[in-house]
């Protein structure tokens, strides 16, 4: 089996890609911009951001407030931070930018949420409250929908 240079480009890529989206899990309290996340793999801002949002669904600087706001949901519950403290904590530079996004993708304000963290999974299992509770974008609402099923046609 021969790989075409193409082949071999894109695999080098995506090598790539899960080390920036490896770097982002791991240092999302740290100020990153997609400038310096491109530097990193070699890669141009612009080249980054569209194929990290062609292998994953979002681009890089998505990804990471989506990574800030799963942490700063599990921040809230805890109950010993206060909304600002936990927008400093998980790598937000403005309270207003956080709890703007905070909303977008939970549903309330995270002072709400810090109130009431549990009215959200109230008897539902762990296993299933986790994917629940994750964050998602509006944009992707849409997208992740099921399609609807066809009506039966009557013969």
């Amino acid at each position: 089996m021969t790989s075409t240079p193409a082949a071999a480009q894109h695999l080098d890529d995506l090598a790539r890609l899960r080390r920036v989206r490896d770097r982002i899990d791991r240092e999302y309290a740290e100020p990153l911009d997609v400038e310096a996340l491109a530097r990193g793999v070699s890669m141009s801002a612009g080249h980054l951001s569209r194929e990290f949002k062609a292998a994953y669904g979002e681009a890089p600087y998505g990804y990471l407030m989506t990574r800030r706001i799963e942490r700063a949901m599990a921040l809230l519950c805890r109950g010993d931070l206060s909304v600002t403290e936990v927008c400093f904590e998980v790598g937000c530079s403005s309270l207003g930018t956080f709890s703007t996004r905070f909303t977008e993708l939970v549903g309330m304000p995270p002072s709400a949420y810090r109130r009431h963290p549990a009215r959200a999974t109230a008897g539902i299992p762990s296993c299933v409250a986790k994917q629940v509770t994750r964050p998602i974008r509006p944009d992707r609402l849409i997208r992740n929908r099921e399609a609807p099923a066809p009506e039966p046609q009557l013969a």
